[in-house]
């Protein structure tokens, strides 16, 4: 489903990433592991199209994206790949419902087939009561959950997860492991996940170990 080749980036002077190699194939669970400063983030944020690479090639599902332009990359991020950052990034203004919706109205579908899709996924995610309260109404592991239906909103191919549970504490955590080995087998849903939470990586179908800016195994 997702592959890169000889992925290299520099801030500056400092080379973060040195030649990265990876593939994932449809419905694994992939956690990326190392030290901070190893290139686990920025190898993510290449991957899924919000930073560039000095150099390489990227891959999903057949289409090389590296090579997209602007417009046409946006549209392909829309659709084909969802995100799940430690800090939830819920627009405050908007109850869950809407922000969970957001992805699918820009993406040009009709307002009321994605609201139902919404609704649906807030109730398979436990959060049947709690879609027209605002994030700032919500608990850290409830926004969380937020987070993940709007990701899963259109239906992409790879959900991407900087960190999910590094603002949670370990019950919500734990919760979240399940939500994600849920997601899995029920749908066939990928994951990518960038994680310093052992216990997650140790759910995952494999784990890639990074080192200053390489995977070593």
């Amino acid at each position: 489903m997702l592959s890169a080749k000889n992925i290299y980036k520099n801030y500056g002077s400092l080379p973060v990433l040195k030649g990265v190699d990876i593939e994932i194939k449809k419905g694994e669970i992939v956690s990326i592991a190392g030290s901070s400063g190893a290139g686990k983030s920025t190898l993510l944020h290449i991957l899924g199209t919000l930073d560039t690479a000095d150099k390489g090639e990227i891959f999903l599902e057949n289409e090389r994206i590296d090579k997209l332009n602007a417009k046409k990359l946006a549209a392909f991020r829309n659709t084909h790949i969802g995100f799940v950052f430690q800090f939830h990034h819920l627009l405050p203004e908007f109850t869950a419902l809407e922000n969970v919706c957001i992805p699918g109205w820009i993406a040009g579908r009709k307002r009321k087939e994605v609201m139902e899709k919404a609704e649906s996924l807030l109730n398979s995610l436990g959060l049947k009561d709690r879609g027209e309260h605002k994030p700032n109404e919500l608990s850290g592991g409830e926004q969380q959950r937020v987070a993940v239906a709007r990701a899963l909103i259109n239906n992409p191919s790879i959900i991407m997860a900087d960190e999910p549970t590094g603002n949670l504490d370990s019950t919500n955590a734990k919760e979240l492991h399940k939500l994600f080995i849920d997601l899995r087998d029920r749908f066939q849903q990928t994951f990518l996940i960038v994680t310093h939470n052992e216990e997650l990586a140790k759910l995952s179908d494999r784990i890639l170990h990074m080192k200053d800016g390489k995977i070593i195994g």
